[in-house]
């Protein structure tokens, strides 16, 4: 069965059975027995009558305090044996476990009276509301700390720890939602498929499973009526869920996703259609040994190197020596590779996308009412104009430590006015500059910013929040924010045409560009490159190598024109497909 591959040769309603619809988020197909992750512990009532003697209080905290270290070690441990975005993940949860704040909380409520159970539920809640009023990333952590609190309870009570079991057989994971934790600690051979009711396209579950290579689909309706040990198959690619299929018409789905991805494991590049039209493959990057992964695949450089998220636990602003240390181990990672057919460039930079989901504390205000719609991205170098400065001439130092010509572009640009001020800035240094189109007003405005600008960069994911008015991290959103979304295309489609009309290349590096079949449909709209995570590069490029450049062309019509993301999705493969 298969567990990494790009699309199948039918959808999963040909296999039969009853077909659910969910949001496709890891292309391929997997099918076997249900499983569902262990139930959660039973919590305690949190009363706030003190229920413990004065004289043991003390012996309650010290209890707390072993739980939560053999809680964080086990999570320490899983890390150790996980890689990537599984790994920093894992060490987040650990690093809750021993968050100072909380363990402090916890004692406090103790030592006033409260079971240490009690105490960390009581706790919990605490914690999750301040991280819901705080917004963006902060918020995110909400599903990890109830994650943990999950855990803590069950450690002090005797309850079986909560989490995904380890299924006898291989087989297919449906939950309601999955903690970040217990996705990271998934076996890509015995999970074959992942399902869940909630999540969206850029939650962790949808990350991690990306990383593992699970196909995986979510936001799936109807999903807590499949019991435990029914038949599913799962289609990543077009989000449909078959319960009880057929099985010969499952097993040959499976086999068919299997040879899709032999074509996909032998695919070393360069990007381009069946008949020659260059369209460079990249990878998005935080930091030097994600660009060496890249480099190990057939990615023709970086898309996207998101320089934020190397100071998220910076207390101070980096020297430009420290940032451009930082930017020089990218750089170098490709610094022997040939420019890109398509774009050119090696490695396209974004200065600190700082502000909302992702505060660095020496650049943004603390307490900023909507911070999405707030001073984030490039808006920070309004009030500080020396941070950007700062970090270009990082980038143009280690640029000439590496021997490299980087691009760099700008995150939140609204107008052309801004782009001017940017490229000014950047083309000072002797750099390339460009854009990130990520506000509907740059979108309409994409043939006027292109006058200021050397190249263009789609980010879908925040391009769809605004274009659809709906947050990327709510779960009860998810489906507003899919990339196939006819409104959020056709903004793409203009965009990309003023590319075309001024000569000037457009990318993709948002999370549109992994999906193997919208990465053909960009492709028929003029896109000139896909950068997405170092794990889909092999996918995406292996999938426009067996589609010629016209049918790119009539997917992407097709796509725009429909009424919905499943008519778009349905359109665009029975162009390419021929399903």
């Amino acid at each position: 069965m298969s567990s990494v591959a790009t699309p199948p040769s039918a959808s999963a309603a040909s296999s039969g059975g009853r077909a659910l619809a969910g949001i496709p988020v890891v292309p391929g197909v997997g099918a076997g027995p249900v499983v569902r992750p262990a139930d959660r512990p039973r919590l305690p009532e949190v009363t706030g009558e003190p229920s413990v003697a004065e004289e043991a209080r003390a012996g309650e905290v010290e209890r707390f305090q072993a739980a939560a270290g053999v809680v964080a070690e086990r999570l320490e441990g899983r890390a150790a044996r996980a890689t990537g975005a599984a790994a920093e993940v894992l060490e987040a949860t650990a690093g809750l476990a021993r968050d100072r704040g909380l363990l402090a909380a916890v004692a406090k409520r103790v030592k006033a009276g409260a079971p240490a159970d009690q105490a960390v539920v009581g706790a919990a809640e605490q914690f999750s509301a301040m991280f819901t009023q705080l917004g963006g990333v902060m918020a995110e952590r909400v599903t990890d700390l109830a994650d943990l609190r999950d855990r803590l309870v069950a450690e002090l009570t005797g309850q079986e720890e909560p989490g995904v079991p380890v299924p006898a057989d291989p087989s297919v994971l449906l939950a309601d939602d999955l903690a970040p934790a217990d996705t990271a600690g998934l076996r890509p051979e015995l999970v074959l498929a992942i399902a869940t009711t909630r999540g969206g396209p850029t939650s962790h579950t949808a990350i991690i499973a990306r990383q593992l290579g699970i196909p995986c689909v979510v936001a799936v309706g109807g999903l807590d009526d499949v019991a435990t040990g029914q038949f599913v198959l799962v289609d990543g690619t077009s989000g449909e869920v078959a319960v009880e299929p057929d099985r010969v018409l499952a097993a040959a789905r499976v086999e068919a996703s299997e040879r899709e991805a032999a074509a996909v494991a032998a695919w070393t590049g360069p990007g381009a259609t069946a008949d020659g039209r260059a369209v460079d493959v990249l990878a998005n990057v935080q930091d030097g040994a994600g660009a060496r992964r890249a480099a190990a695949t057939g990615a023709q450089g970086v898309g996207l190197f998101r320089t934020e998220l190397c100071f998220l636990d910076a207390d101070s602003e980096p020297s430009v020596a420290e940032q451009a240390r930082i930017y020089g181990e990218v750089f170098a990672a490709f610094s022997d590779r040939p420019s890109g057919a398509g774009t050119g460039s090696k490695v396209v930079l974004r200065t600190l996308d700082a502000g909302s989901d992702k505060p660095l504390k020496f650049a943004t205000a603390p307490d900023e009412e909507n911070p999405a719609l707030g001073v984030r991205g490039l808006r920070i170098a309004w009030g500080q104009p020396g941070i950007l400065d700062r970090q270009l001439d990082a980038v143009a130092l280690a640029a000439e430590q590496t021997g490299t010509s980087p691009w760099v572009m700008a995150p939140m640009v609204a107008t052309a006015a801004e782009a001017r001020d940017f490229a000014a800035r950047v083309r000072a240094r002797g750099l390339t500059a460009g854009v990130m189109i990520e506000v509907p007003a740059a979108a309409l405005h994409a043939e006027r910013i292109l006058r200021e600008v050397d190249f263009l960069s789609i980010g879908t994911n925040d391009l769809a929040q605004y274009t659809l008015a709906a947050d990327r991290l709510s779960a009860d959103l998810a489906h507003l924010n899919d990339p196939w979304q006819p409104a959020l295309l056709q903004l793409v489609a203009l965009t990309a045409a003023a590319g075309v009309a001024a000569g000037k290349p457009v990318g993709v590096c948002g999370e549109a560009a992994a999906d193997p079949l919208l990465g053909a449909v960009l492709a028929g709209m003029g896109i000139t490159s896909l950068s997405c995570a170092a794990s889909a590069v092999s996918a995406v490029g292996a999938r426009l190598a067996q589609v010629e450049l016209a049918a790119c062309q009539e997917a992407a019509r097709a796509a725009v024109e429909a009424d919905d993301p499943a008519a778009a999705r349905a359109a665009a493969r029975e162009v390419l497909l021929g399903i």
